[in-house]
């Protein structure tokens, strides 16, 4: 006949005194009292480890801080498991390491892993502008809580102030940005599921607005304002490379003379520089070899074609083309970006193929063999098109004194 182990009471365990050496009262079903000789009281769970079927005891925690109701819950949860073939030390051990994992794993530590993988699908700037976005925005209320403690609730509160600025188009990049890091936690198994997958429902969408740009008729203003704008030869000369060759603010403000290939007049930009991490070559007009003939006397003792002012191992700020285009009088009228929707709305107008359009602003599709083809394919019929183009800014300044073709030549040379 098995022997029937007779439950403690709340009494018998309270005035369990100790002795010259450690002892147990037992409760039943595996949860006994350890009492030791300096007085102290400890719950154990004694049971046999599913398979290997060895004996070993688990440790509640110590008495009075957990009653003997507390002890029997847990001992009944353990049993449970032993059920499911669960050895509850090993739950317990792998429950406390998530546990801690978690709590160290903050908002803007795990951002921070997301920023790494996304530096190589995006340029420079704009990782920095991502980064830069989330510090401002979100890690003052969010970056030191643990990642699986962010709510939907904790991020619309902690967006709605932006929103209600009217800075609409940031709310909608920070929902992006914390979705994406959401994602990330999802899938390098931090997070069950994407609890921000919803927030940018909580907030108006932003009015889609074009960059400012001019209409192709515009051109011949553009440059008699460079020509009479009060404005450094290097900024003047950054706004007409970027005119001439269709590029990214940040990627004609970054050029550097090991980029050019003076020999086959071309700009090989590297995947790092550009937008979507894919290499682009420019075919250089006569006129961009004349612009850069104008810098060769002022920037060929730095690496960079238009060096900062304070800074000559350092390129010029990727702004300086948009605060000069302002101080000339083109503020809401045209930023640095829209001299690429120029170029393209007047190429287009001409009859010129979309597709060379498209390669030449170093448009990306999603088909990455059309896109290796077009590149190889496309160059050789992109040169006329470039030129062409170079030739209708030149054609555009006449007695504006433009930077390229033979009277501008002459004025920088006096």
């Amino acid at each position: 006949m098995a022997r029937i182990t007779k439950p403690l009471t709340n009494t018998e365990v309270k005035h369990a005194k100790p002795k010259t050496k450690i002892y147990t009262l037992s409760d039943g079903g595996g949860l006994q009292l350890r009492v030791k000789p300096n007085g102290s009281k400890h719950w154990l769970f004694d049971y046999y480890r599913p398979f290997t079927k060895k004996r070993t005891c688990l440790s509640f925690g110590a008495y009075p801080d957990l009653s003997l109701a507390a002890a029997r819950n847990k001992r009944n949860a353990a049993k449970a498991l032993l059920v499911k073939d669960i050895d509850p030390k090993e739950y317990r051990d792998e429950t406390e390491r998530l546990n801690e994992t978690a709590h160290s794993n903050t908002l803007q530590f795990i951002a921070s892993q997301w920023l790494e993988i996304k530096k190589a699908k995006v340029s420079a700037n704009h990782a920095k502008d991502a980064w830069r976005s989330l510090e401002l925005h979100i890690f003052p209320n969010l970056g030191k809580l643990p990642i699986h403690k962010v709510s939907a609730v904790k991020a619309i509160e902690t967006i709605k102030p932006i929103a209600a600025k009217g800075s609409l188009e940031t709310v909608k990049r920070l929902c992006q940005r914390l979705n994406e890091i959401m994602i990330y936690a999802v899938n390098t198994g931090l997070l069950p599921a994407n609890p921000l997958s919803g927030i940018s429902k909580a907030f108006q969408p932003p009015v889609k607005q074009h960059l400012p740009t001019l209409k192709p008729e515009q051109l011949p203003t553009l440059m008699k304002m460079l020509s009479i704008a009060s404005i450094k030869l290097t900024t003047r000369c950054l706004i007409e490379w970027q005119l001439h060759t269709m590029v990214r603010p940040s990627e004609a403000a970054g050029a550097r003379w090991d980029e050019i290939d003076f020999d086959k007049s071309l700009w090989n930009i590297p995947a790092k520089r550009m937008k979507k991490k894919k290499p682009h070559c420019v075919p250089l007009s006569s006129q961009c070899l004349e612009l850069l003939d104008v810098m060769q006397p002022i920037s060929s003792g730095s690496e960079f074609i238009f060096p900062s002012d304070r800074n000559p191992k350092a390129p010029t700020n990727s702004q300086t083309a948009n605060t000069a285009l302002k101080r000339m009088g083109f503020d809401k009228q045209l930023v640095a970006h829209g001299l690429r929707a120029l170029a393209s709305t007047t190429l287009n107008e001409q009859g010129f193929d979309p597709d060379i359009i498209e390669a030449a602003l170093a448009h990306v599709g999603n088909n990455e063999v059309r896109n290796a083809y077009n590149r190889a394919e496309y160059l050789q019929r992109r040169i006329p098109v470039m030129n062409w183009w170079s030739d209708h800014i030149e054609s555009a300044a006449t007695g504006n004194m433009s930077l390229t073709g033979k009277q501008a030549l002459k004025l920088v040379e006096n």
